[in-house]
């Protein structure tokens, strides 16, 4: 491998360098080459990886756990981002790390950010988990935590596995409950994302808020 640039490089060349660490560099490249095309490419290997339906038996551990840290430092480097006292000002702000949490995510899963009255977070949670094609969403739930963290404002964001980012008619259903239920309590709903395979959805953009 040449100390080339990495943002020069193919996605195939920069997964054969961690490939490399474990195997000669002939045997890596053609590895690396399958998994991209098992995987359905980067994204679908971290996904595998998280999901523990990856290496094949074939990978030796060494190249793995650098992938595990360079995946985990990933998603810090973007966490930080959310972490308490952070003012968000823009939707993209949001959108990088929530599109890296779910995206790739096999079932269906609900996050909260909670804000106090300048919009600085307060902290990220993922309140609920459901199936490849729903979760159930309680707005009573997302209103106790907001209470207890004394939040001003609260944005929501779910994946559709399917990798269709289009809001369901039970998308916008829940949006409207959760929106009432916390508008009782004087807290906003600002936004509610939906992530899938393309650019998230805004349904605050879309006037659905």
């Amino acid at each position: 491998m040449t100390a080339e640039n990495p943002l020069q490089q193919s996605d195939d060349e920069l997964l054969a360098h961690l490939f490399a660490l474990d195997m000669p560099l002939e045997r890596a490249r053609a590895m690396s080459s399958k998994c991209l095309a098992r995987h359905d490419g980067l994204r679908g290997v971290i996904s595998a990886l998280r999901a523990g339906d990856f290496p094949p038996d074939s990978v030796g551990k060494s190249w793995l756990h650098t992938l595990e840290v360079f995946a985990e430092v990933f998603s810090r480097q973007l966490y930080q981002g959310l972490r308490r006292g952070t003012v968000l000002t823009s939707p993209s702000e949001t959108l990088d790390y929530l599109q890296h949490t779910l995206r790739n995510r096999r079932r269906e899963v609900f996050q909260c950010l909670f804000l106090d009255t300048r919009h600085r977070v307060i902290c990220n949670k993922e309140l609920f988990q459901g199936s490849i094609d729903g979760a159930c969403v309680y707005p009573r739930v997302v209103a106790e935590h907001a209470l207890r963290h004394n939040a001003a404002a609260v944005i929501v964001a779910h994946n559709h596995p399917s990798g269709v980012a289009e809001p369901s008619l039970a998308d916008q259903a829940i949006t409207r409950r959760l929106k009432d239920a916390l508008a009782l309590l004087e807290i906003r709903l600002l936004d509610h994302f939906v992530i899938g395979d393309g650019t998230p959805v805004s349904m605050a953009a879309r006037g659905m808020i």
